[in-house]
């Protein structure tokens, strides 16, 4: 550690020793750097964000999409290419002076590596130029940036829109085609299928329509057996309530034969009774006689012979057992009906095991054939409307996030920091020499190196003596050290606001 400290001190002895080499140097070079440093033309950048939809058209109708990595990478190169490139350069003031191919080829390999498209989240583009041509001055420069970046914008709006077109229409006529072929084979099918139920009725729709078709007539049965056991059961009823039922209705103003004649003679006998006439007074003996005629008019006409007044209820009954008559009957016959169609289809199925499965295949491969076109058809459909409004469908594709503007301040270079950096590897430069001329002229700055490199012991040192005079020049030149240091720091300090002033003012 010791020898650590001694050879720094010797270190900075020398370098102290030889100051004014260190610092002479330290102004040399620093006047060089910064003055490279400010003949470094600015170079300003300007950026723009764009969402834009990857998604492909015909792809994305059919299902068949991808993760888009593809479509990033498209995007990427069609904004990059030497033919957009050039269109910009044409553009702007970047082709100022450009008169031969070769001149025009390296600008658009310079401006290549100043572009750059950058994918920064899903379908978020981020597209950055910079610009820093040296015969323009530093707005100039400014503006092209934005220039550049919004030419770019341009070509690639009206290329994707132009592409889109195209996409679409390169999309609608494949799916024509594909609908032509699809037409021939569905037309195809659909004859096979009719010929095939035309000659096996039954097995329309092959064997697990059959089966369908079996179960749904089972089921249909069994309701069928259950109407009928409760229609049959009502018509029981109705009969036994109709057999309890009178036809007529003895008695009532609209009554007739001898029964209803006896019973108003016996009712007009009672009257003139309850009127106090006696059995001597002719009316009692006319109705008297009368009531006896009729009583023996009713006992020859024996029970068989009917009178009186037709009951309403009784004919409303005989009416509603007709109906359920007729219901029950209809039952029957829908029984017989489904009955026989179930013998059918079971003979169907036992018998024909082969057709059945030919009636599979057939029904399946037309209905696939009828999806697979129905579903074509409403893709040319949605291409077409998606064609008529392109405009606005482009728009949903290409988004302008954050438009391109005029950058107020440079991207490069940063001048504070080099003109620093300047400062501090002209310190360093002049200590580093300084340090050399010491160790090459072989002076000893202390007795103990003296002694380390001899290898003979040192008996002792003089200090050095200064007098009155000798001190105020050392204090003299001391200062002039100082003000050669503080206006090295100052011209650092001037330069600096120079480059703070510029950029404010750029704009």
């Amino acid at each position: 550690m010791n020898e650590v400290f001694e050879e720094l001190r010797t270190a900075l002895y020398s370098v102290w020793h030889r100051r004014w080499l260190a610092l002479a140097t330290a102004w040399a070079i620093c006047l060089l750097g910064w003055l490279v440093v400010a003949m470094i033309p600015n170079t300003y950048e300007a950026k723009a964000r764009i969402y834009v939809d990857t998604r492909d058209v015909l792809s994305d109708q059919l299902g068949i999409a991808g993760d888009g990595k593809q479509e990033i990478e498209r995007v990427r190169q069609t904004l990059l290419s030497s033919v957009n490139l050039e269109k910009v350069i044409t553009a702007t003031k970047l082709g100022e002076g450009i008169s031969e191919r070769s001149q025009m080829d390296a600008a658009i390999a310079d401006l290549a590596k100043k572009v750059k498209v950058e994918s920064e989240q899903d379908n978020l583009f981020s597209i950055t130029a910079e610009v820093g041509k040296g015969d323009l001055s530093d707005a100039e420069n400014a503006v092209l940036a934005r220039n550049v970046v919004q030419k770019l914008l341009d070509i690639f709006r009206e290329e994707h829109i132009s592409g889109n077109r195209a996409e679409i229409s390169g999309a609608i006529a494949d799916l024509n085609d594909q609908l032509e072929e699809r037409k021939l084979e569905l037309e195809a099918a659909e004859e096979r299928r009719l010929s095939f139920e035309a000659q096996y009725p039954d097995l329309i729709g092959g064997s697990a329509t059959l089966t369908t078709r079996v179960q749904q007539a089972r089921t249909e049965l069994r309701d069928i057996e259950a109407d009928l056991a409760a229609a049959q059961s009502a018509l029981a009823q109705m009969n036994s309530q109709i057999s309890n039922t009178p036809r007529t209705i003895i008695g009532g103003p609209n009554a007739v034969g001898p029964q209803a004649a006896l019973l108003q003679a016996q009712a007009q006998l009672a009257e003139l009774r309850a009127r106090g006439l006696t059995s001597q007074h002719p009316d009692v003996v006319s109705t008297t006689r009368q009531v006896e005629i009729l009583t023996r008019q009713v006992a020859a006409s024996g029970p068989g012979e009917v009178s009186g007044t037709p009951n309403p209820a009784y004919s409303s009954l005989i009416a509603l057992r007709a109906d359920r008559q007729a219901g029950v009957e209809a039952l029957l016959a829908r029984r017989a009906a489904i009955q026989s169609t179930l013998a059918s289809l079971a003979a169907s199925q036992a018998t024909e095991p082969a057709v059945a499965a030919e009636a599979n295949r057939i029904s399946r491969d037309y209905d696939v054939l009828r999806t697979n076109y129905e579903k074509l058809l409403e893709d040319r459909e949605k291409l077409r409307t998606r064609g008529d409004v392109e405009d606005e469908t482009s728009q949903h594709r290409f988004d302008l996030v954050d438009p391109p503007v005029v950058p107020q301040n440079p991207a490069a270079p940063n001048r504070p920091l080099l003109l620093i950096g300047v400062l501090f590897v002209g310190l360093g430069a002049g200590a580093g020499l300084a340090y050399a001329v010491g160790v090459l002229r072989s002076s000893f700055s202390t007795s103990q190196r003296l002694e380390k490199s001899m290898g003979l012991p040192v008996i002792g040192s003089i200090s050095l003596t200064l007098s009155d005079t000798a001190k105020a020049l050392r204090r003299r030149r001391l200062k002039q050290f100082a003000g050669a240091c503080a206006g090295l720091g100052g011209v650092l300090v001037i330069l600096l606001a120079i480059e703070i002033i510029s950029v404010g003012t750029i704009a």
